[in-house]
């Protein structure tokens, strides 16, 4: 019986039928050797290659971008602790109610408030009217008097005056004895005196007098005012008013509830805008300004909040030293809640048109030096030196060592030696998959 040998691949020879005889059975076995040392030479002289992801290097602008965990506060925040220890007569907001600025919140107990307000009131209406007395009647009218005192004394003195005067002439010709002369000196002496007191009591109202009396008026007049300024200041005291527009955050108490001390009545919040308060390394702190854009995350939210930073502490937290950042954003909708943990990634520089790389294409040395593979025209791997800048999500600038237009390996050049001859991924693709008629048209070559 004998069966039919088939050819080995890359060679002719070919044996009809089988048999058992040394003589074919050696030429079979010299066959067999010869197509598998053939098959072992072919493959031999083709050399592997790589499959790697190839990416060209472009131009692109980066941002370096500082991250830092914060925590939201409203712009604006009052919790109103009343001055007075008083039970609560009226509430008129509860939580949620939007206040303004002045606005009447509540009204604490006040009917003794009312009652001293209005007694010191009549007291300083009394002092007013007391003030305005002296100063336009009392004074005056002394003032008066006493000028009028000054002129009388005035006149009698310029009389006696005369009447000494025509004396002494009548005394030199020897008409008039030396006594009635002398009666006359006497006579004006004294109206001169009275004369100068009613002078110095006048100017001593003028002075003095007036000066003093109008002070002592002014004083009581002060006095009264000053209470009665005080009392409506307690009364006040039991109108609660909101200090901020905003919105009505807590209200522990309710109405006949006694006020405690130092325990706020109303938090009132503005949450128009809100502020993200991060603690940030001194050196990552270093790289922002007031006015730099940043990006407010918050969980639950789709997108982040544009705002900017409006606060750089200038001084180091002496617990972390660290240093403590604001940023402000508008709080659309109240969705940014106060009290929430957030992520802050705020603009420090931005760099445009620059050459960028996928930061998977950077091999680190244990150095620390940084490279890439380039792939040039013959389709292998080089690997090049490269200088690193800054870095935005996964994607790197190299400063020096490649330029716009070039090919690099993005994945896979881990382990990869240098010169190493390296083919595309989506080469590697199976035909059915990426040109579905040449797969075809090969069946039909098979056939």
């Amino acid at each position: 019986m004998t069966t039919p040998l088939r050819s080995f691949s890359g060679s002719k020879l070919a044996i009809s039928s089988f048999s058992p005889s040394p003589f074919r059975m050696a030429v079979a076995v010299a066959a067999l050797g010869f197509a598998t040392l053939t098959a072992c030479s072919h493959e031999k002289t083709e050399e592997p290659s790589v499959s790697v992801q190839i990416v060209p290097v472009e131009n692109k602008t980066l941002h370096k971008v500082v991250r830092a965990e914060a925590i939201l506060f409203p712009l604006q925040q009052s919790a109103i602790v009343p001055k007075i220890a008083a039970p609560v007569k009226t509430f008129y907001v509860r939580r949620g109610s939007k206040v303004r600025k002045g606005q009447l919140l509540a009204i604490l107990e006040n009917r003794d408030l009312v009652a001293a307000t209005q007694e010191s009131r009549g007291a300083y209406d009394q002092a007013e009217a007391a003030y305005t007395t002296t100063t336009a009647a009392s004074l005056p009218e002394e003032i008066e008097k006493a000028r009028l005192d000054v002129d009388a004394n005035k006149v009698s003195l310029e009389a006696e005056q005369k009447v000494y005067d025509s004396r002494q002439e009548l005394f030199q010709q020897g008409a008039l004895p030396r006594k009635e002369l002398d009666q006359a000196s006497v006579n004006v002496t004294q109206a001169r005196n009275q004369y100068e007191i009613a002078k110095r009591h006048l100017d001593a109202l003028m002075a003095v007098g007036k000066q003093q009396e109008l002070k002592s008026a002014a004083g009581q007049l002060e006095s009264a005012k000053g209470k009665y300024l005080g009392s409506t200041a307690q009364l006040s005291y039991s109108e609660i008013r909101s200090p901020i527009d905003g919105v009505v955050t807590d209200r522990p108490l309710y109405a006949g509830e006694m006020t405690a001390t130092g325990t706020p009545l109303i938090t009132v919040m503005d949450l128009s805008t809100v502020v993200a308060r991060a603690h940030i390394a001194q050196d990552q702190a270093a790289l922002l300004k007031v006015g730099d854009k940043a990006n407010i995350t918050l969980a639950g939210l789709d997108d982040p909040v544009e705002g900017k930073v409006t606060v750089v502490s200038p001084a180091l937290d002496p617990n972390s030293t660290t240093v403590e950042v604001w940023v402000e954003a508008k709080n659309h909708g109240q969705q940014l809640k106060p009290g929430s943990s957030s992520q802050l990634g705020i603009i420090a520089q931005t760099v445009s048109d620059t050459v960028v790389v996928p930061a998977a294409a950077i091999l680190t040395a244990a150095d620390g030096a940084a490279s890439v593979m380039v792939v040039g025209s013959d389709s292998r791997a080089h690997q090049r030196a490269v200088k690193l800048g800054i870095r935005q999500d996964d994607n790197v600038q190299v400063v020096e060592g490649l330029k716009a237009g070039e090919k690099i390996v993005g994945t896979g050049a881990y382990g990869l030696p240098d010169n190493a001859k390296v083919t595309p991924e989506e080469n590697n693709s199976p035909p059915e998959s990426k040109d579905k008629p040449k797969a075809g048209s090969s069946d039909k070559d098979d056939k």
